[in-house]
């Protein structure tokens, strides 16, 4: 596991976007694994800049997005389907045809489920997920007490997800579906590589529990620990209860010049 601390979300982001743009680069047909909500979206809006200035081709790409709501159709302006498409898809050249994203309105969810681990493997595997990270240290929508080796599957929102998401549906609560289709975490893990992105104060404790606290179901992104090839970039704010951030500081400004890829 490698902690990178930079002094805000954007700069975190921008690291983010470099790594990313590196990975396609070397292989134009990669896999990406895609998470939705606030945390991702400047590191989308760079991408966007990078295609549309640098010239970074998505043609070759396959996305598979971590998760959606049950019952949202994907015009509904709160489905992760229309969040991805109004802040990423629709502004590269990616083909719509490699884009994967849960179907929230299936009528036969196992099957789905299904459907979706074998098309991951069909691909190749994910070569790169992108995560965020929940205040109670959920992925995906990988609660709290999540099997450790979990597929794609339901799962039901705790009361403090549906609070903390009820901020894109007009602050009601009662408008938050409680159920969501999630990749789980043993399909996270698999991942070739995996970046975790953790922004603001509210984030500290999760951010702290998931890097140097046990791993435990309890926190779902400290099975993140076991990976080989895991990166988290956090802002100050977020690493703010690290014991060793420091030490993390110290590591990062010290990287030999042929490995400061950010």
């Amino acid at each position: 596991m490698e902690v990178i601390i930079s002094q805000d979300a954007k700069s975190a982001s921008d690291k983010a976007a470099r790594y990313i743009a590196d990975v396609i680069t070397r292989k134009p047909d990669c896999v990406l694994g895609l998470a939705t909500g606030s945390t991702p979206l400047h590191l989308y809006n760079r991408l966007v800049q990078m295609h549309k200035n640098d010239g970074l081709d998505f043609s070759k790409v396959t996305t598979f997005n971590l998760d959606e709501y049950l019952g949202l159709k994907p015009e509904d302006p709160q489905s992760y389907h229309y969040f991805m498409f109004e802040n990423l898809f629709s502004k590269i050249n990616i083909d719509p045809r490699n884009v994967n994203i849960p179907d929230g309105m299936t009528d036969n969810v196992m099957t789905f489920c299904n459907y979706y681990e074998r098309k991951i493997r069909e691909s190749g595997g994910i070569d790169l997920q992108i995560l965020g990270i929940g205040t109670d240290g959920h992925i995906g929508f990988n609660e709290p007490t999540s099997s450790f080796a979990s597929r794609t599957r339901i799962k039901t929102l705790t009361r403090e997800t549906i609070q903390s998401n009820a901020r894109f549906f007009g602050n009601d609560e009662s408008k938050v579906p409680q159920h969501v289709i999630t990749m789980g975490i043993g399909t996270v893990m698999d991942a070739a590589n995996i970046l975790m992105l953790a922004f603001g104060k509210d984030k500290a404790n999760a951010v702290a529990a998931s890097i140097e606290g046990p791993v435990s179901a309890f926190t779902p992104a400290s099975i993140l620990q076991m990976h080989r090839h895991v990166k988290f970039l956090i802002d100050e704010p977020a690493a703010a209860n690290l014991k060793l951030s420091d030490y993390y500081k110290w590591v990062y400004d010290r990287k030999p010049e042929w490995n400061r890829w950010l």
